[in-house]
C-alpha cells in the first residue's frame, strides 16, 4: 500500500490489528519504512548525526511491536535512542526541551481515542511539531541510511515531566502542596495519563481514592478514552458523586486532552472548558485573543467579550488553531491560547503544545485561590449562557469524489437556506458555512461542514428555545437530498423521533 495515504493531518494514522472489517495496513514493515523517513527528515532540517531519538506508546496493544521495529531502525543507522515505554504525547515533546534527555526527536505512538485496533505515530522536532508537510516528507523519504552503530537505552521520561508539571503548580500557586484537604479522582480511560493520580496529584497533596481505570488496557474495556464523549463523561460524573470528590479529572488516551467534572457533577468539556480557561487567560492577560475552531457557540463569543478579550473562529483541526494562534502573535496580536472544542488546549507559555495534563495544570493553579474566596470553579463559568437543545448529525457521503460532493452540498446551503425566513449567513467563521438563526425558528445558529478526515459533512445545531431545531429538519433534508451521495439516515432517524 501506499504510505502516504496514512497521513492524517500532522500525524500517521493506520490500522494496526485485523478487526471487524478493517484490515492491517500499520503494521512493522511500515513502521521501519517510517522510521528510515524520520531519519531522511532531520537530515534534511540539518540536524547533525549521530541523532538522539526518544520514543514511547500510549496503552494501545500493537505500541511494543511498532516501537521494536522503529528503534531496530534508528539502533541500525547509528542513533542514540531513548526508549520512555509508557509515555504521553506532551511528554514525548518535552524530551526534546528537557537538558537531561536533548532529544532531537520525540516519537509518539498513538491514535489517540481511536478504537483499539488503530495505532499512529506523532512527531516532534525541537521547534515544536511536525506539520502536515514534514508527514508528507517523511511517508515519501523512506530509502534507508547508511549502517552505523548505535545504542539503545531504557529512560522514565513520565516521571520527569510529572516533576515539572509538580513545580509548575507549586510555583503558580505558591505552595508546596495546594490541593491538602481536596479529593480529586482521576480517570485515565485505561491509557497512559494514570501516572498522573500519584506522581502529581498525591504529591500536591491531594486524596486520590476513588480514581478508576488507571491500569493501562489497549482493549480500551471500560469505555472510549475521549473527553468528547458523552459516555466518558457520564463515567467520571458519577465517580466524582460518588466519592464526594471535589474535582474529577479525566483524559484521553495520549493525554493531549482533558476535561473536568465539578462536585456538583457539572462537566467542563467543550464550550464550558473554553470558558474556564479562557477566564483564567484574561485575568492573567487582559485583553488577549482566545483562537478557537468554529463549533462554538454563539454564547461563547459574548462570554470572552464580556471578559474583556477577543475570540477568533477558525477552522479546525488542532494543528491549524495552534498555528493561527503563532501567527496572529507574529502580527502583534497577543493570543495566548489556542483551544478546540475536542478540548485540544494550547498554552503561549508552554510552548504552545496541546497538552491536556497541563490544562488541569492551570485549574489546579487557581484551585487554592478560589477557596480561599468561597468560589467554585463553575463560577469561572456562570456567566457562560447554556443552549436549551443542541443537536449533532454527521451524514456519511458515499462516493471517492465525497470532498467535493461536500463542499457542492455546503455552497447549496450558503445559497438556498437564506431564502427561508429565520436563517441569515453568519460571516464570521471560516469553515463550511454558518447561520444565525431567529424566529419562526427560535434563536441560535447552525453549522455546515465538511470533516477533517473522514467522507462526513458534520452539521452542528443550537437553540436557546425548546423544540425548536426539530422544526428545522424538514428545511435540511430538502436541500440535503438533492444529492443521493448523502446518507440520510441519521437524519430521518431524528425527524422521527
Amino acid at each position: 500500500m501506499e504510505l502516504t495515504k496514512l497521513q492524517n493531518g500532522s500525524d500517521i494514522r493506520g490500522i494496526a490489528i485485523n478487526a471487524e472489517d478493517k484490515v492491517k495496513n500499520l503494521g512493522a514493515d511500515e513502521a521501519r519504512l517510517i522510521a528510515n523517513g524520520i531519519l531522511n527528515w532531520l537530515t534534511d532540517k540539518g540536524v547533525k548525526r549521530p541523532f538522539n531519538i526518544g520514543i514511547g506508546h500510549d496503552s494501545r496493544l500493537t505500541g511494543p511491536e511498532l516501537k521494536g521495529a522503529m528503534v531496530a531502525v534508528f539502533e541500525a543507522a547509528g542513533c542514540e535512542v531513548l526508549d520512555f515505554g509508557l509515555a504521553t504525547t506532551p511528554a514525548l515533546f518535552m524530551a526534546t526541551q528537557f537538558e537531561e534527555f536533548g532529544c532531537d526527536a520525540g516519537i509518539m505512538l498513538t491514535a489517540s481515542h481511536l478504537p483499539f485496533y488503530f495505532n499512529g505515530i506523532k512527531i516532534f522536532s525541537q521547534t515544536g511539531g511536525a506539520e502536515k508537510s514534514d508527514i508528507a516528507y517523511i511517508l515519501t523519504h523512506t530509502e534507508a541510511s547508511e549502517a552505523a552503530a548505535g545504542n539503545v537505552k531504557q529512560a522514565d521520561l513520565l516521571s520527569r515531566y510529572a516533576a515539572d508539571l509538580v513545580e509548575k503548580i507549586q510555583r503558580g500557586s505558591g505552595t508546596d502542596q495546594p490541593l491538602k484537604g481536596m479529593k480529586i479522582v482521576v480517570d485515565a480511560g485505561n491509557g497512559a495519563g494514570g501516572y498522573f493520580a500519584d506522581k502529581v496529584l498525591a504529591v500536591l497533596g491531594a486524596d486520590t481514592s476513588g480514581s478508576q481505570f488507571l491500569e493501562p488496557d489497549g482493549n480500551f474495556p471500560n469505555h472510549i478514552p475521549n473527553p468528547d464523549n458523552k459516555e466518558a463523561m457520564a463515567s467520571i460524573k458519577q465517580a466524582v458523586l460518588d466519592n464526594k470528590a471535589d474535582l474529577g479529572v479525566i483524559f484521553d488516551t495520549d493525554v493531549d486532552r482533558s476535561a473536568i467534572v465539578s462536585k456538583d457533577g457539572q462537566m467542563i468539556n467543550r464550550n464550558n472548558l473554553i470558558a474556564v480557561l479562557s477566564a483564567i487567560v484574561l485575568q492573567e492577560h487582559p485583553g488577549s485573543t482566545i483562537v478557537t475552531n468554529s463549533p462554538t457557540s454563539d454564547h461563547l463569543k459574548s462570554f470572552i467579550e464580556e471578559k474583556g478579550g477577543k475570540q477568533y473562529r477558525y477552522i479546525s483541526g488542532y494543528r491549524n488553531v495552534i498555528n493561527k494562534a503563532i501567527e496572529l502573535n507574529k502580527e502583534g496580536i497577543d493570543c495566548q491560547l489556542a483551544i478546540e472544542t475536542s478540548s485540544h488546549a494550547a498554552f503561549k507559555e508552554n510552548y504552545f503544545l496541546d497538552d491536556g495534563a497541563y490544562v488541569i495544570a492551570k485549574v489546579l493553579m487557581l484551585l487554592p485561590k478560589l477557596q480561599k474566596e468561597n468560589r467554585e470553579l463553575t463560577d469561572l463559568m456562570a456567566e457562560l449562557k447554556q443552549p436549551v437543545e443542541t443537536l449533532e448529525i454527521r451524514y456519511t457521503i458515499s462516493g471517492e469524489e465525497y470532498k467535493e460532493a461536500g463542499k457542492q452540498m455546503i455552497e447549496k446551503f450558503r445559497a438556498e437556506l437564506p431564502k427561508q425566513a429565520g436563517f441569515a449567513e453568519n460571516p464570521e467563521n471560516q469553515e463550511g458555512v454558518r447561520f444565525s438563526v431567529t424566529e419562526p425558528y427560535g434563536k441560535g445558529w447552525m453549522l455546515l461542514r465538511l470533516s477533517l478526515h473522514e467522507p462526513l459533512l458534520v452539521m452542528q445545531v443550537e437553540n436557546d428555545q425548546a423544540d425548536q431545531i426539530q422544526k428545522q429538519l424538514p428545511i435540511f433534508r430538502e436541500i440535503l437530498a438533492q444529492d443521493t451521495q448523502i446518507d440520510l439516515t441519521k437524519l430521518d432517524q431524528q425527524l422521527n423521533k
